[in-house]
This record gives structure tokens, sequence and C-alpha cells, in this order.
């Protein structure tokens, strides 16, 4: 599985947890995140590198852990890869319209994401009555990449992001990024009421389905993370905190 930094980990702890007796191999783009930032070609093209990186690790499913990437190179990684490939936007969908009671939705992502559109299309395929609020969070990945997960000026951007969505009555949103569910617990203090859908928690059981659908789900214990990073850093102080509870055997850096 891969994502342009560490927000990732988040979709990792969950599929640990559903998957226990899998071996899982970790990239994190640090050198290259946010790729919320960058075009759809960029995009397309550090897909294809990190991929072809973790094919080399003999994979037998990928998970494309990074919302951008998903809405820009899903489709492209599963006509060229010969394993099943599984991305972030679609099980968070499912989740989102299952649990909306109105029918007015929003997106938090980042601006790539909603400029790309994926969520919100493939929303209305599913629900063509349901009205979609996007918002583009981009100060949310540098919060969460600084490890300020907690402090004042957090809150303070989420109240600036989410009061348009409450005022328009949306019932239910959709974290469409994977470092936003590092900031649920603030989200929840800022707005109780608000149902918040962690792609994360539905992409781990999306994974689960997939692989027993596939017939390659492992039936003996086995389990142990590896961590690759395109980038080290003394900024990564959170670091220890999100790999807590992971069986990890090694935290390497690469280049690719």
């Amino acid at each position: 599985m891969f994502d342009s930094g560490l927000g990732g980990l988040t979709v990792l702890a969950e599929l640990v947890r559903a998957l226990p007796n899998e071996r899982f191999i970790y990239f994190g783009d640090t050198a290259r995140v946010p790729y919320g930032a960058k075009s759809a070609r960029i995009v397309q093209r550090y897909s294809d590198e990190v991929s072809r990186f973790l094919l080399g690790h003999d994979i037998k499913l990928l998970v494309i852990a990074c919302n951008t990437a998903t809405a820009h190179a899903e489709s492209l990684l599963r006509k060229e890869l010969s394993i099943p490939v599984l991305g972030v936007i679609q099980p968070g969908v499912d989740a989102l319209l299952a649990g909306t009671q109105n029918r007015r939705v929003g997106v938090l992502a980042t601006r790539s994401t909603i400029k790309s559109g994926a969520y919100e299309r493939r929303i209305l395929e599913r629900e063509p009555s349901a009205r979609v609020y996007n918002k583009a969070c981009a100060l949310f990945v540098p919060l969460v990449e600084e490890g300020w997960i907690d402090k004042r000026v957090t809150g303070l951007v989420i109240q600036e992001y989410l009061s348009e969505l409450v005022r328009e009555e949306v019932d239910t949103v959709v974290l469409g990024c994977t470092h936003y569910p590092l900031l649920k617990k603030s989200i929840r203090e800022q707005f109780p009421d608000l149902q918040l859908i962690d792609s994360s928690e539905e992409t781990a059981r999306a994974t689960s389905r997939l692989l027993e659908e596939s017939g390659i789900r492992s039936q003996t214990p086995a389990g142990g993370v590896r961590i690759f990073l395109t980038d080290i850093t003394d900024q990564m102080n959170h670091l220890e905190t999100l790999l807590a509870g992971l069986a990890v055997s090694s935290v390497e850096e690469v280049q690719l």
C-alpha cells in the first residue's frame, strides 16, 4: 500500500487490525508530499513509480491509501498491473450514502481530489438526488504532518472549513484524505452532530472482502509490517505515535 506521506498509516492500522494474518508493506512518498497540490499527470507518474517499487516485493494486492492518487491513478494502475488494485474512494462513498439521512453530504479532501470530481461522480452515480458539498481543506495535511493534532490553530482551521457545510445542513461528511482521520477527535469536538465517514475503516473492510473474493486471503498466521519512506526527517516526531501497536519490523529510507 502507498500514500503520499504518513496519513496512509491510518489505513494501515485498520488493515492490520482487520487482517492479522497478512504481511504489509507500506510506502510513504514523504519526499514529495503532498500529492494533493500536484497535477494529475504528476500524480499518475508518482503512483506508477511507487507501484513498480512495490511490485518488486512480490505483493499480491495493492491498496492506494491516498485519495488524490486514487482519483487520478486508480483506473490506470488497474489496467497496468496484474494484481488486484483497491483505492480508498469507493469504500468511503458507499459508507457515506449508507449513513446520510437527508442526502446532503460533504466531501472533505485536497484541492486535487476535489478538482478531479471523483467523489462527486461516484456519489451521484449511486444517488442522483444527493446534494454534494465539496470542501478543499488544504491546511489539514500540513497540520497533520507537523503533528499539530490538538493545537488551537487546528480547531480554528476546522471551524473555518466546516462551518459552511453545517449551515447547508450537511449531516454526513467523508474524510476524503487519509490524513484527515487523525483530526476526527478535533472535528467532533467542534461539530458533535456531524457524522464522519472514515475512509480508512471502510477501506479495511473492502480489502478484507476483496482478498476473500479473490481467494488470496492468508489463512495462516504471518503478520508483520515493513515501511519504506522516501525521506525521514527529525520533523517526524509523531511517527512513533502513528506506529503505536503495529508490529513494524523495519522503517527504511529509499530513493526511487
